[in-house]
């Protein structure tokens, strides 16, 4: 497959996720009486990922995200010449995606976009005002044990067939534990994408959300290489 039909691949992926997932948590979180809260937030980030994963798995892998591309090229499954030109399209998608949420959320009345935005935070931008350091053991950890999720579910030695159920029900996971330290990045196109809306305070504290989930998935790739090899097809 040509990279350009792979980062179209990515891009539309990405663009999912994030008006997926974040326009869960912007349109639908607290609704009046009716709200999915974090159950609900967390569970839209998990569908996105399933459902793109059958949708442009076999085009791209499916990575949405530049951690997992970074991890997987650590763990010995992804090109690193493909690297940059996948991250471009990520996060060129997740701007696209909170994009469209934008136009769509700015048509109530009460939204207020610097309230937020479905940002990611630390300290006093954290949900529940959770410290640095507590944020940054929370997304080293969660995007560490995503990318070996994925790594060992992608394996050749694996089931075959169930890689989007477990990638997809592992970020639902993740999003349940931290939604309340850093409303969850583990990701940092998704990260970038609503921080250019939100303007400020998010913009301030994005690089720790670059920072974090790459360290993350850099020791998530070590340890599954240590662990199962480089085995099965890159992706």
């Amino acid at each position: 497959m040509s990279i350009a039909k792979r980062m179209g691949a990515e891009f539309f992926g990405t663009f999912w996720l994030v008006l997926g997932g974040c326009g869960s948590a912007v349109l639908a979180a607290a609704y009046p009486e009716l709200g999915i809260g974090f159950v609900g937030v967390s569970l839209a980030f998990g569908l996105t990922v399933l459902t793109m994963a059958y949708a442009v798995g076999h085009i791209s892998g499916c990575h949405l995200n530049p951690a997992v591309s970074l991890g997987l090229c650590v763990g010995g499954r992804f090109p690193a010449k493909d690297l940059i030109p996948y991250i471009i399209a990520q996060v060129a998608g997740a701007a696209a995606g909170a994009g469209i949420l934008y136009l769509i959320a700015s048509g109530a009345p009460s939204f207020n976009v610097t309230a937020g935005f479905a940002s990611n935070g630390y300290g006093a931008h954290s949900p529940g005002e959770y410290t640095m350091a507590a944020a940054i053991v929370c997304e080293i950890v969660m995007t560490a044990m995503f990318l070996l999720v994925i790594l060992g579910a992608t394996d050749g030695r694996a089931p075959k067939g169930f890689a989007p159920l477990a990638i997809g029900l592992a970020l639902a996971l993740i999003h349940l534990i931290s939604i309340p330290v850093t409303n969850t990045s583990v990701n940092p196109a998704r990260s970038t994408g609503v921080a250019i809306f939100q303007g400020t305070w998010a913009l301030q504290q994005l690089w720790f959300f670059w920072v974090m989930p790459l360290v993350g998935a850099v020791v998530g790739g070590i340890v599954y290489r240590f662990l199962g090899g480089a085995k099965g097809q890159e992706v």
